[in-house]
């Protein structure tokens, strides 16, 4: 069965880094774009970075240009997302997430959260 495991998180200074990652398993890792989500508390999930099945696109939410980058490696089948510059907004949990067949898979995913 498809699973998607997120590590990672933890705290960090405002202008600090993190690198979040994410192991699939259970279908085709490098046929699949991947995409990390996150959700602060009170809000709805929203989309912060997407990758292509290859790696060779990537898009981002306007509020994290320039500071995240959304990478894979297919042959650990496994997603990455590199967090510089964060900010107060920023704290939340992250989830990978990818659809296939019109399903929507989720992890259980991993909280960050930014705080002097």
């Amino acid at each position: 069965q498809v699973q998607l495991v997120e590590s990672g998180g933890g705290l960090v200074h405002p202008g600090g880094s993190l690198r979040l990652s994410c192991a699939a398993s259970g279908f085709t890792f490098s046929s699949y774009a991947m995409s990390w989500y996150r959700q602060a508390p009170g809000s709805e999930r929203e989309v912060v970075a997407c990758i292509s099945s290859a790696g060779g696109s990537t898009n981002y939410a306007d509020s994290v240009k320039g500071r995240l980058t959304i990478s894979r490696d297919n042959t650990k089948n496994t997603v990455y997302l590199q967090m510089n510059s964060l900010e107060p907004q920023d704290p939340g949990v992250y989830y990978c997430y990818i659809c296939i067949g019109g399903v929507n898979y989720w992890g259980k995913g991993t909280l960050v959260t930014v705080s002097s």
